[in-house]
C-alpha cells in the first residue's frame, strides 16, 4: 500500500500534548468530582494555561487562531482519554457568534481576557422550560430603555452558569405578533454575569444523572448595557444558527472520543478476562458488539472529517454536521452498551469509570439537539419532504 496517499493527521502534535495533559487527571479525579457534583476547576485551568480554550480566538486577541478541526481534535482527545470536555466546550462553539457578529469594541473588550483565562464564556442562554428546542417561541424578553435593555424571563439547562463570567443570551426584543416571520425580533446579548448576579439574575442548579453543572437561570428586571447587543437588534436567531454547525461538529468529536474510550476499555478487558479457560473476547457474543460499535464510530468519524473540511472551506455543511452528530452519538452509545456488557458486574462499579462515562455518553442522544430533530432536519432540508412539525 502506498502510504504517501494517506495524509498525515495535521493535528497529531496537538492530540499528543492533550493526552499528556489528560494523564494528569486520571479516573480518580473525575470520580471524586462526580460524587460531589464538583466543577473540574483544575482541569479547566490547565486547558486554559495550555492555550486550548483559546484555540479559535485569532492571534491578534491572544488566541491560537486555529481552525475548527483543531478544536475538534482537542475535544475528541479529551474524551478518548477518559476526561470530560463538557466543562468547557461551550467556550469553543459560542465563540463563533462573537467572532462573526460582534463589534470591534466587543472583541477587544472580551476576547483577550477569554484567551488568557481571566474571563470564562461558558454559559449559553437559549433553551426555556416551555419552548425547549422550539426557539422562536421563547418568552424571555429584552426591552430597550435608554442605554440599556431590561431582561425578564427564564432559561433552563444553562450548563456551567455557576462557573462562567459571561453568558451569550438570546431574548425577544420585538413581540412575535409584531414581526413578519417568527424568526425575527430575537436578539443576542453578552451578559456580564458577575455584575448581574444578585442584581436581577438568579442561578439555581439542577441535579442530573451526570455531573454536567446544569442550571435554571431567572431574569427579573436584569439590566444589560445596550453596547452588549451583538450585531443588529432582531437578527439574533440567525446569529445563533450560524454557530449551530460548529456546535454539532464539536459535540460529534466528543462522542467519537467517547466511543474510542469505551472500545479501548472493552478490548483490553475482553483480552485479559478469562472464563472457562479462554479470554472472553474469543467469544463472538462478546467480540461482535465491540467490533460493530467500532465500525459505527469509524463511519461517523469519516463524516465528521468531511463536515469539518466543508466548514473550514466556507461551504454549507448542515447535512454533514447534523448527521455526524447523530451517528457519533449513536456510535458512542453502542460502544458504551458493549463496554458495560463486556465488563458484566464490574461495568457498574465506580472504580472502572465505565458507569460514569456511560451516563455522560447518553446525554448526546438528547443534547444539544435531539436525534428526532436531526432526522426532521434531514427529512425536510436534505430530502425535501414536508416539514414534520
Amino acid at each position: 500500500m502506498d502510504h504517501s496517499l494517506i495524509s498525515a493527521d495535521p493535528h497529531a502534535e496537538i492530540r499528543e500534548e492533550v493526552r499528556k495533559l489528560c494523564a494528569r487527571f486520571p479516573g480518580e479525579y473525575w470520580r471524586e468530582l462526580d460524587a460531589r457534583r464538583g466543577y473540574p476547576t483544575e482541569f479547566v485551568k490547565a486547558l486554559t494555561e495550555a492555550g486550548y480554550l483559546g484555540a479559535l480566538i485569532p492571534e491578534e486577541f491572544g488566541g491560537a487562531g486555529l481552525p475548527l478541526s483543531a478544536a475538534a481534535a482537542i475535544l475528541e482527545t479529551i474524551h478518548a482519554e477518559g476526561c470530560n470536555g463538557a466543562a468547557c466546550h461551550a467556550q469553543m462553539y459560542i465563540m463563533g457568534t462573537i467572532l462573526k457578529h460582534g463589534s470591534a469594541e466587543q472583541k477587544q473588550r472580551y476576547l483577550p481576557g477569554i484567551a488568557e483565562g481571566t474571563l470564562r464564556l461558558q454559559a449559553f442562554g437559549v433553551t426555556e422550560p416551555t419552548s425547549g428546542t422550539d426557539t422562536t417561541n421563547l418568552r424571555t424578553t429584552a426591552v430597550k430603555q435608554g442605554d440599556k435593555y431590561i431582561v425578564n424571563g427564564q432559561k433552563i439547562w444553562t450548563s456551567r452558569a455557576e462557573h462562567s463570567d459571561l453568558m451569550l443570551l438570546l431574548a425577544r426584543t420585538t413581540p412575535k405578533d409584531q414581526v413578519a416571520k417568527k424568526t425575527e425580533g430575537l436578539s443576542t446579548f453578552i451578559v456580564d454575569m458577575r455584575a448581574a448576579l444578585g442584581n436581577g439574575l438568579t442561578i439555581r442548579p439542577i441535579r442530573t444523572m451526570m455531573n454536567h453543572n446544569s442550571c435554571e437561570v431567572f431574569f427579573d428586571n436584569m439590566e444589560v448595557p445596550a453596547e452588549n447587543l451583538v450585531g443588529v437588534e432582531g437578527k439574533g436567531f440567525r446569529y445563533i444558527l450560524d454557530g449551530m454547525n460548529a456546535e454539532r461538529l464539536l459535540i460529534a468529536s466528543e462522542s467519537i472520543g467517547d466511543a474510542k474510550w469505551f472500545t479501548q476499555k472493552s478490548v483490553a478487558y475482553a483480552k485479559e478476562r478469562v472464563l472457562f479457560g479462554r479470554p472472553i473476547g474469543q467469544n463472538q457474543g462478546v467480540q461482535f458488539p465491540i467490533a460493530k460499535a467500532y465500525a459505527q464510530m469509524r463511519a461517523a468519524e469519516a463524516l465528521l472529517h468531511k463536515g469539518l473540511e466543508k466548514f473550514e472551506a466556507g461551504l454549507p455543511c448542515g447535512e454533514e454536521a447534523n448527521t455526524a452528530k447523530m451517528l457519533a452519538a449513536d456510535a458512542a452509545w453502542a460502544a458504551a452498551e458493549a463496554c458495560v456488557q463486556t465488563h458484566g458486574g464490574f461495568g457498574f462499579a465506580e472504580e472502572y469509570d465505565v458507569e460514569r462515562k456511560f451516563r455522560e455518553a447518553r446525554l448526546y442522544q438528547v443534547a444539544p439537539i435531539s436525534t428526532n430533530l436531526v432526522l426532521s432536519y434531514l427529512g425536510e432540508h436534505v430530502l425535501g419532504m414536508p416539514r414534520s412539525y
